[in-house]
């Protein structure tokens, strides 16, 4: 669990800089605005494959030291509530990236999806890794979308956006929620969800 805590540790202190604007500003005059974001970028990288790395090591049953306790079993309904919830944490990802009138309303779409897909994986999971990765994302994703409001950020807007968008965000996030539904879990986690 080291490898995994030490992955947050670092994720999380990186995501904390933007918060921080006296500090990002002086990041961006020192080195640019171009560089600040590819180091960001690079970094928030590394630190997330040392998280995957490390969750995959708990999983790993003859890993050494892989000591993963079962906390509790969840039950069956909950597997479906959490793959139910995927849906919309997909089509919230889509329109963090592409404007529609749906991200305008989410404001910060991204932190929509990051939440929806952390409690979803808690009530999908008992296990004490499973516990520490999604809960810390839920902590982090509820702690910033605190600090945006406080700082004045209102997130996107809808303004000269068509509905068409809006169609092409929720046909993108279909598309991904199914993709990953069949092929991308068993393939990028080894666990099949279906």
């Amino acid at each position: 669990m080291f490898l995994m805590i030490v992955g947050l540790v670092a994720f999380f202190t990186l995501h904390l800089v933007p918060a921080n604007r006296e500090l990002r500003d002086g990041l961006v005059a020192r080195f640019g605005e171009g560089p600040y974001k590819i180091g960001f970028s690079i970094l928030s990288l590394i630190a997330f494959v040392v998280i995957i790395m490390g969750f995959a090591k708990m999983q790993d049953p003859h890993y050494l030291g892989s000591k993963n306790p079962i906390l509790w079993y969840p039950p069956v309904w909950s597997r479906h509530l959490a793959m139910l919830l995927m849906l919309p944490a997909f089509i919230a990802l889509v329109s963090a990236y592409v404007p529609s009138r749906i991200g305008a309303v989410l404001k910060h779409p991204m932190l929509v999806a990051v939440k929806i897909w952390a409690l979803a994986h808690l009530l999908a999971n008992g296990d004490a890794a499973g516990l520490v990765l999604f809960s810390s994302f839920l902590a982090y994703a509820v702690y910033d979308r605190i600090s945006l409001k406080r700082r004045g950020n209102v997130g996107k807007s809808a303004a000269g956006v068509s509905v068409i968008n809006d169609a092409i965000v929720v046909g993108i996030g279909l598309t991904l929620f199914i993709l990953m539904l069949f092929y991308g879990h068993p393939l990028l986690i080894g666990k099949p969800v279906i």
